[in-house]
């Protein structure tokens, strides 16, 4: 009877030590967690930026001008005219801010460009003898006055809102026009003889800062982190500018007028840097 009894205890013991590995066996088994939704960061516009370019410009002067004598102010030579080409590099800065609603962007840029744009003809002063030239002998007999002239676009500056379409999240295609001035120099010398067939010659210059309107457009791209790329083309009309150069000291004295409708052409290439960072969304 004892043994039969010692037999149970043993044998419930050792089943209770058996479910109890079991039990932690079980507690051991690996487990399962759901992943954490991955962070996406999403590139906005809606951002502060500034930026550099450079480019190339083609610059149009369609200038006339025409010989006066400067005593009794009659015209003493026919009017020329034609198209002088004012074409050179550019390079500048800009600064803006886009505003983004969806799939459209709304800025405002200012930008600010120096230029290498000149160019230049002769002018002369061809009539019947007694008119340009009132000499009846000497080194100026019959010698036509004349006069240089030198024209170039120094620099410009353009305030311009954008309105543009997004073609991806990270590429912009935009349409601006605004405001453009540029400070317009013209400037020569100004020849021809004196009454003892002396030559003679004068200097003249001026400068002038013109208000005019620009239309362009553009593409611009993200090109990694805070950085866009952009490629843009802009046409510019400044009006006309115009003035005077005198030579008292020849024979007639002289005054050579001007005027000059002045356009541009640019085609620039540059890159900016948005400042804030992109948003963060969780999916």
């Amino acid at each position: 009877m004892r043994t039969s009894t010692i037999k149970a205890i043993a044998t419930a013991a050792f089943a209770a030590m058996a479910a109890s590995s079991i039990a932690s066996a079980a507690d051991m088994a690996p487990r399962y967690t759901k992943a954490p939704p991955p962070i996406v960061e999403i590139w906005t516009w809606d951002k502060f930026y500034v930026g550099l370019n450079g480019g190339y410009s083609w610059g149009r002067s369609d200038t006339s001008g025409t010989f006066y004598n400067n005593l009794t102010g009659v015209q003493i030579s026919p009017t020329e005219s034609g198209n002088i080409n004012l074409d050179g590099w550019l390079f500048g800065g800009q600064i803006g801010k886009n505003w983004q609603f969806g799939n459209w962007v709304f800025g405002l840029e200012a930008d600010a460009q120096w230029t290498d744009e000149r160019g230049g003809r002769g002018f002369t002063c061809v009539t019947a003898p007694g008119a340009c030239n009132t000499l009846t002998f000497g080194p100026g007999l019959n010698v036509a006055p004349t006069t240089t002239f030198n024209q170039e676009i120094s620099w410009f500056a353009t305030f311009r809102p954008r309105v543009g379409a997004l073609v991806t999240p990270s590429v912009l295609l935009y349409v601006t026009g605004g405001l453009a001035v540029a400070g317009i120099k013209t400037d020569g010398v100004i020849s021809g003889f004196t009454a003892a067939s002396v030559p003679t010659s004068a200097a003249w210059g001026h400068d002038e800062t013109k208000f005019g309107w620009v239309v362009g457009a553009g593409l611009e791209a993200r090109l990694g982190g805070n950085w866009t790329g952009k490629i843009e083309g802009l046409y510019m009309d400044y009006g006309n500018v115009s003035g005077s150069a005198t030579l008292l000291t020849s024979s007639p004295p002289l005054r050579f007028d001007y005027n000059s409708d002045i356009t541009d052409v640019v085609l620039r290439a540059g890159v900016n840097y948005h400042f804030g960072g992109p948003v963060v969304a969780k999916y």
